[in-house]
């Protein structure tokens, strides 16, 4: 009886469509859209991306800057190794990405990609066209593309987007930094011809000058000779010119060696050391200047410098006399890590310029 009373009481309010029931549902199916819109406003997807000569390291992020994802692979230096293979290499990590997390690739609406050789507009537009065309081979369609150097997401990285400067030091040599006003200022980076003072190609090419005179007669620098004799096999002057003449012997692996010597009190070691301490202050020096006639507030403020690169990312006397020269000479400059890696860099270029990015 009461049980019947009840269904009756419950197809009462059905029949009678009571405020509180219908209330209810539309108010879940409020939610419940609300809910899916929020949570198709979530799959919007960001890239970030460095590559260069050895790797390439990709991260994925949603619209709130939470990785989703991380993966790397080989070189994308499309200088080197053509556009082609680049936009390969570049799209498949980031199809890899985007198959871990279960997400559309369609879903991705800004990438940025940080590249090694792309310090050109014109570079940059043409290894975009070609991960362009990669990607719609495949019915791809991104939101926003953009092509950066690998230089420029390191510096976003290393201070999360806010004002500081870089000095990167590895085969070659570039320092970068961006004005309180968000204007970004680059010095060096001229490639090894004409530039890369203080790089990894530099020393080594001084080192075998050393021992060229060495071998000469000219000098005296027993210690480098010997070492760059026993380590690489360059103990004599045919041996030494069909190495680098013929052989395109890579003339920066000699670093550490230089840098052994220069340890061991070897002079030529340790004027080379010096040198290229004193010319990758130098390029700091200038950066700071460009940053400060470009922000006048900037001179009175500390500016943090993260150094990066092969050379400089571990202690050695070459940081040692580079960090207490740039100390000495530039005092608003404090030296510091790097917050982020370059990848993610990238990641907050994307996540900041999808607005104003050019369409693909």
């Amino acid at each position: 009886m009461r049980f019947g009373a009840r269904r009756k009481s419950v197809g009462r309010i059905g029949k009678s469509g009571l405020d509180h029931n219908r209330g209810s549902f539309s108010c879940f199916s409020l939610q419940f859209w609300l809910l899916f819109l929020e949570s198709m406003k979530k799959h919007d997807l960001y890239v970030g991306i460095d590559g260069g000569g050895s790797k390439t390291a990709v991260v994925l992020a949603d619209h709130q800057g939470i990785t989703l994802a991380r993966v790397s692979g080989g070189p994308s230096n499309f200088q080197i190794i053509g556009t082609e293979k680049a936009s390969s290499v570049v799209f498949s990590l980031i199809e890899h990405c985007c198959a871990t997390t279960r997400y559309s690739m369609n879903s991705i609406v800004s990438i940025v990609a940080g590249l090694s050789g792309a310090g050109r507009e014109s570079d940059r537009s043409r290894m975009r066209d070609a991960l362009i065309a990669r990607a719609r081979r495949s019915g791809i369609t991104f939101g926003h593309l953009v092509i950066e150097s690998d230089a420029r997401v390191a510096l976003e990285g290393a201070f999360r987007g806010k004002p500081g400067t870089i000095l990167i030091a590895g085969t070659g040599s570039i320092a970068l930094g961006k004005a309180l006003n968000g204007s970004i200022h680059r010095v060096g980076g001229w490639g090894r011809v004409i530039g890369d003072e203080g790089s990894g190609y530099a020393i080594g090419q001084e080192s075998l000058n050393v021992v060229s005179r060495h071998h000469d007669g000219r000098i005296s620098a027993p210690v480098l000779a010997k070492l760059i004799a026993e380590r690489f096999g360059l103990d004599a002057q045919e041996r030494i010119i069909t190495a680098v003449y013929r052989e395109q012997f890579d003339l920066a692996s000699l670093v550490p060696v230089v840098l052994e010597a220069a340890e061991k009190g070897d002079v030529e070691s340790r004027r080379i050391v010096t040198h290229a301490a004193v010319q990758l202050s130098e390029m700091v020096r200038a950066l700071v200047l460009k940053l400060e006639g470009a922000s006048r507030g900037m001179r009175r403020q500390k500016l943090p410098l993260a150094m990066l690169g092969g050379l400089l990312t571990n202690e050695t006397v070459l940081t040692k006399i580079l960090a207490q020269k740039i100390v000495f000479s530039l005092p608003q400059i404090t030296i510091s890590n790097a917050e982020l890696p370059p990848e993610e860099g990238a990641l907050l270029l994307a996540m900041h310029t999808a607005k104003t990015s050019n369409w693909v």
